[in-house]
């Protein structure tokens, strides 16, 4: 109790904080306080004020990367109060598809910065087949591999990506192929990221595959087909489609009436007898291993 003017009050005690210890996996970022040594923010805003522009601080030579990231196609400076072109060549603007006027931009931290860093090399894992073959659980359990070797990857998801980017798109031909348009993309921009990315998803469409594959680098789409039979896949129906379809209240579900196409050279098939998820995995992993994604 503590007595204030006469009056006893409850003594309060602000309980104690400790700090929890939290080790992640040795992952490559996780070693950046080995690399990097970071100025305290103090000293960045003075040397801001200094130079008067954040610029001079970027273009400062960095581990041998020496074009800045402010350095543009051209030199304009204020004369009179309006820009001069100094005649330099101001680049080629390009048309892609509807998307008119636009030029493709470099940045000096590029593909091979970003992998040394993670200490892996980024690439697709497509992984194709029917309903109900198995493709989000080999999916996962390759993601948990190689989380606990401490490597980055991402699962794309055909059903999670279509609760966001996708959910304007349905299941007709069009529609699919445009869902594989899309996730295709995404799965790229991993990949240039330095990001393992395992797409999962049936992908029933040949020509909507080799479509993706032919937006990657040779060698870095890796085709992964799970070779389980439609009366398997229909026996274990998970949710419920397959009977929703041979009911008639789903149209257009593939293996019932609508094609599935199995890959012609796929990197990898895993057949239904090739074991547990996990042990499928071990397989693309021992692939990923031989390639030498694993290691920048």
């Amino acid at each position: 109790m503590v007595a204030i003017g006469g009056i006893s009050l409850p003594r309060f005690v602000a309980p104690s904080l400790h700090r929890q210890s939290f080790s992640p996996p040795a992952i490559g970022f996780a070693r950046f306080p080995d690399r990097i040594r970071l100025r305290s923010t103090v000293a960045l805003l003075d040397e801001v004020e200094k130079t008067g522009s954040r610029a001079a601080i970027v273009n400062r030579k960095v581990d041998g990367l020496v074009k800045s990231d402010c350095e543009t196609d051209f030199d304009a400076t204020l004369s009179n109060g309006h820009a001069r072109n100094s005649g330099k060549n101001l680049g080629v603007l390009s048309t892609v598809g509807n998307s008119t006027n636009i030029k493709w931009h470099e940045c000096s931290v590029g593909k091979i910065e970003r992998q040394s860093l993670l200490e892996q090399k980024g690439c697709v894992i497509w992984i194709t087949g029917l309903s109900g073959s198995g493709k989000s659980c080999v999916a996962c359990a390759l993601n948990q591999i190689l989380y606990k070797m401490g490597k980055l990857a991402y699962i794309l998801d055909g059903d999670n990506v279509r609760h966001g980017l996708n959910r304007d798109l349905g299941f007709k031909a069009e529609d699919r192929a445009e869902n594989i348009r899309r996730i295709g993309e995404v799965a790229k921009l991993f990949a240039d990221a330095g990001v393992i990315c395992i797409a999962s998803l049936i992908s029933p469409y040949r020509r909507d595959r080799d479509a993706c594959r032919a937006i990657l680098p040779d060698g870095y789409f890796i085709e992964v087909f799970m070779d389980v039979s439609l009366e398997v896949c229909e026996a274990r129906d998970a949710k419920g489609l397959y009977k929703l379809a041979r009911a008639g209240k789903i149209k257009g579900f593939t293996g019932i009436d609508d094609p599935y196409e199995v890959p012609l050279n796929c990197e990898i098939v895993l057949k239904n007898n090739g074991g547990s998820p996990c042990e499928m995995a071990e397989k693309v992993l021992s692939y990923l291993e031989q390639k030498g994604f694993l290691q920048a």
